[in-house]
């Protein structure tokens, strides 16, 4: 599992935009395409900036995402919204490769079931059946959370879908689980800032709670970066 500490954010920025760009080229001369879920906050935001200067094969790249907000796409805090306006609407990407989370039908659970038939559909994957995206991007919260996978709740326990309704407080997201993350050729966590290195203390140690730090969940069968900056990596041995 690499870990690497980069000296600010501004490193992890262009770590992380070159790790991206190598795994999106080494998907389509393997396969033609690249299937990538995006994070939201603010951490890859200018990993996104930066691959809106980068020229690539956009009409190969399916773009997904890994968790969202249940707010209208034009929301200032939906994470389809802030990818779009710092990368998506920037670069000629023909808009069928773009594959938003549906959050306006009033019925989670109903959308989370319409986005993972959405999923299944794409990848040809039948009932009982994991898709294999390329690359997962993920961040973490202070609390250990990742995607919309936070402590102590339901999402966490889901083993059969692909798509759960998240919750934080009174918030619901939709989210990826842990078992669709998990069959990824590549999740790579994205990670900055000194109220990080709590949960990472406990997510990378040897025993831990899952239920308690959600994070831990996270053993793709493929790669698994983690990208930190100092900050965030000051208390890690690597």
């Amino acid at each position: 599992m690499p870990i690497e500490i980069l000296s600010d954010r501004s490193s992890l920025t262009d770590r992380a935009l070159n790790l991206i760009v190598e795994r999106i080229e080494s998907a389509i001369a393997q396969r033609g395409q690249c299937s990538l879920a995006l994070a939201g906050g603010g951490t890859p935001k200018p990993v996104y900036e930066q691959l809106a200067q980068q020229s690539l094969p956009w009409e190969k790249l399916h773009i997904f995402w890994g968790d969202e907000r249940y707010v209208p796409p034009e929301d200032p805090d939906s994470n389809q919204k802030m990818a779009r306006d710092a990368w998506l609407d920037q670069v000629a990407i023909p808009p069928k490769n773009i594959h938003p989370m549906p959050t306006q039908g009033g019925n989670p659970q109903a959308d989370a079931q319409q986005y993972e038939q959405q999923l299944r559909t794409f990848f040809q994957c039948g009932p009982g059946e994991f898709p294999s995206i390329d690359i997962i991007l993920l961040g973490m919260g202070d609390d250990g959370h990742t995607a919309s996978l936070f402590p102590q709740t339901e999402a966490l326990t889901v083993r059969d879908r692909l798509i759960a309704v998240g919750k934080k407080g009174d918030s619901q997201r939709l989210t990826f689980t842990a078992s669709l993350i998990n069959q990824a050729q590549c999740v790579i966590f994205l990670v900055a800032g000194a109220n990080k290195r709590p949960a990472l203390a406990e997510i990378f140690a040897s025993e831990g709670d899952e239920m308690e730090y959600p994070a831990r969940l996270i053993q793709p069968q493929g790669e698994l970066w983690w990208l930190l900056d100092q900050e965030a990596g000051a208390e890690i041995s690597v």
